[in-house]
Formats: C-alpha cells, structure tokens, sequence
C-alpha cells in the first residue's frame, strides 16, 4: 500500500458495534473511489466552530459531542478581534467549547498563533494519524507523516457526533525529489512551480506523497510550506515519507513519552500508483504567482518592473522561524522602500519570542517593518493589512484570489518570503539572490 492507503486502512470501520471498544478492522486492499468510513484521531476547529459549525448542530438537534477529548479548539483568524461581529464569533465559540466540555488543554485560546503552526509545536500532530480539520490547508500536518484534510462544516459535525467519517479512497500520485534548491530557492518556490505544472484543479481529491533522496535537504518547515500548497492543487491530502529528519524534530521537541507514540508510515516499495512525477530541486528557479491566482506563475526574471503598495511575510504556509531568520537575513540594515510598507506576522507565539530571543524582531523594527501578533488576519483580507483599492501587495501567503486580500481592485502576488523581504527593499518585485 501507499502511505495514504496504510493509514486509512487501519482506520477504516467494517463493524461499527466495535466502535465503543476503540477497535478498528484492517479490510481488504483499498480501492481507488470506494467510500469508506474511518475512525478520526484528532479534530481541529477554529472560528468555524462559531461561524458554521454551531448553527448546523442547532439545525441537527445533535445535544452532545462523542469523543471532546479528540478536538481541539484554537482562535486564530481574527484575533484580537477587529469588530464585533469577530467579537460575537469568538464568544459563540467558546461558549460551544465549554458547553460540550473539550478539555481545557485543548482548548487553545487565541494567544497562541495560526493552528497549523501551533497544533504541531504544541504535541498535537502525529505520524500515521487521521486529522481533520475546518479549514482547508489541514493538508499541512502530512509533513509530519499523517493523513490530514480539511473539511465543511457538516462533515465536522458528523465526526463530532461519531468519532469517525467517510471518505472517498483517492488516487495516489508519487513525487520523487531529488538534488538541492539553489541560492535565493525555496520550498514555496518549488510549491509554485507545481501550481504552475498541474494548476488548481489539476489534482482534485488526490492524495500527494513525497518521497526521494532530496527529503534529506528540506527542513520541516519546507514540507510545511509544500504541504499547505498541495490544496491549492486541489490535492485531498499530501504527506511526507518518515525519514531521520522528523524523527529529530519529534525528539528535539518533545519528551520520551511523545517519541513512544509515533508509529512512522514508509509505502510499499510494490505500491503501483496512479501516477510517479520528479522533481529536480536544483531546477527551481525563483517563481512569483501573478493575480489572481495561485497557479499564474511565472520567473521573477520574466517578470517585468511591478511597483508594490505592500510586502506580507506570515501566514501559516510561511510563518515560521525558518521564514523569519531568512527575511531578517536580507533585511539586517536595510530599509524598507519609503513608497513601501511591510507586515511580519510571526505564526505563533513560541516562534514569536523565539524570533524576539534571536534579535530578528529588532531588525525587521529598524528596517521599518510592522510586527504583528499572531494571526491569518491579512491573508484572509480580515485585518492588520487589508489592501486598497488599486493597491499591490507581494505576499508569502497561500492565495492570491481576487478581493482576498482587501479591495477587489488590489493585487496581489504571492513568493517566497526571501523574494517579499527582498522586493520590499527595492520597492518592486524582485529577487532575493543578490542578498544572500
């Protein structure tokens, strides 16, 4: 089997009279568009909770939560809240937390950061588990070797009700990665480039898995970017091979009792997938994704002088200290372009005193930067950034679609946090090579 097929296989329920035992039925090999049904390892919520997730219960007349303990609950998307109406979302929410009795420690607050930066940090996230979540780029926590996708707000409420829900098995596509990126080259340019190769619907409810021998040169924070992209191509989920790399992260992380839980996933060497692609990294080449789309992509040599309102450096596809060391790297006494603004948005609180520790937080303040606290809030167009009318913003961000951001008449294009710390200095888009 694949790495997908493994995990839902041994998730998959062919008794549900064994389901109150906390026992699951290997079944047969899976098939491609079959519907199965599996138990779920770990719900994620967030604003959703108040915003779809409560008034379909009230709808349902459903008065009680199976499995509290497997949700968690973090404010992330409009904190602190900008209006009331977030006001009023955040207060629905919590109340539905404290009424179906989630467990305090997982129920995260909204002094944390963006959840699918604090969901690992924090020892939520494990290899060869099912997660879901009210949020689309849940396709992120497959860097650490899971299955994982985002859900509607019925579907959660289904797994609420019963701990488990149905799936349809997808079509497994393999990527091989091979070499290492080159100066100036990185995990979202490579993301980028598959936009462009296979565009939005070009991988609609597939399962990515990566693999290779250029897994050994991508950083967990690199496969978090690649993850997170993989649904903008439209991918039901992506996951990474379990290698030496995350086995270190877990235990540079986390105690001896954590490292006794993970239970790493390799596919079969005989797995005959639908589809193989390969990648070369030293290949890549510094990309940009022009509006309004995330596949628009084209070279930044090809680009052309585009004059920008705005750089963004954050959100949870590139918000991570990773991100943040390469930005302050090209920003350490620069200024920003005096026709330019830029936000960094550190993705959670822990990489936010840790950039603070490491005086990164400094040198984006004498560049001229603003620091905000964590939060989706400019990627979503919610605040702490909002774009003007014919504005135009250059963003480490997931999307780029038309009004997103701010105004329907902004812009905005979407790189690598290099080429956004890079761009706000020249006041145009450009390159970050000669920086580094």
């Amino acid at each position: 089997m694949s790495m997908t097929y493994k995990i839902l296989n041994s998730h998959r329920i062919l008794d549900k009279n064994l389901l109150d035992e906390n026992k699951v039925i290997n079944g047969k090999q899976l098939e491609s568009g079959e519907f199965i049904e599996c138990k779920i390892d770990l719900i994620m919520v967030h604003e959703q909770l108040a915003g779809r997730i409560n008034k379909e219960y009230i709808k349902l007349g459903i008065d009680y939560v199976k499995n509290p303990e497997n949700i968690v609950f973090i404010l992330d998307h409009w904190v602190p809240a900008p209006d009331a109406r977030a006001a009023r979302m955040h207060q629905e929410a919590n109340d539905f937390a404290r009424k179906f009795k989630f467990l305090k420690q997982n129920i995260l607050g909204e002094n944390k950061g963006i959840c699918h930066t604090v969901l690992p940090e924090r020892g939520f996230i494990y290899p060869s588990t099912i997660v879901i979540g009210s949020d689309s780029h849940t396709t992120t926590y497959g860097a650490f070797n899971c299955f994982s996708t985002g859900v509607g707000a019925t579907d959660i409420c289904n797994a609420f009700a019963t701990g488990i829900l149905w799936f349809m098995v997808p079509e497994v596509f393999r990527f091989n990665l091979f070499g290492a990126f080159k100066k100036g080259v990185f995990a979202k340019d490579l993301a980028l480039t598959m936009l462009r190769d296979f565009k939005t619907d070009g991988l609609i409810y597939k399962a990515m898995e990566f693999g290779g021998p250029a897994l050994s040169n991508l950083s967990i924070s690199s496969r978090i970017t690649i993850a997170n992209m993989a649904v903008e191509i439209g991918a039901k989920n992506a996951i990474f091979e379990f290698d030496n790399i995350l086995k270190k992260w877990y235990e540079e992380n986390f105690n001896i009792n954590h490292i006794k839980l993970l239970k790493p996933i390799l596919p079969d060497n005989d797995f005959n997938y639908h589809k193989s692609f390969e990648y070369q990294l030293n290949e890549i080449d510094p990309v940009v994704a022009c509006p309004h789309s995330p596949d628009n992509v084209v070279p930044i040599d090809e680009l052309g002088d585009i004059s920008i309102d705005q750089g963004f450096i954050g959100s949870c596809t590139n918000g991570s200290l990773e991100d943040l060391r390469i930005a302050a790297i090209i920003l350490k006494n620069k200024k920003v372009h005096k026709n330019t603004r830029c936000i960094i948005i550190p993705a959670s609180t822990n990489i936010y005193k840790q950039a603070l520790k490491e005086g990164l937080i400094e040198i984006f303040l004498n560049a001229g930067c603003v620091i905000c606290p964590p939060t989706c809030g400019p990627c979503i167009g919610g605040h702490m950034g909002v774009l003007g009318d014919n504005e135009v913003q250059i963003a480490s961000s997931n999307r780029n679609f038309l009004g997103r951001m701010g105004s329907e008449k902004s812009k905005v294009y979407l790189a690598s946090p290099a080429t956004v710390a890079a761009s706000v200095i020249e006041g145009k888009i450009d390159s970050a090579v000669k920086y580094l």
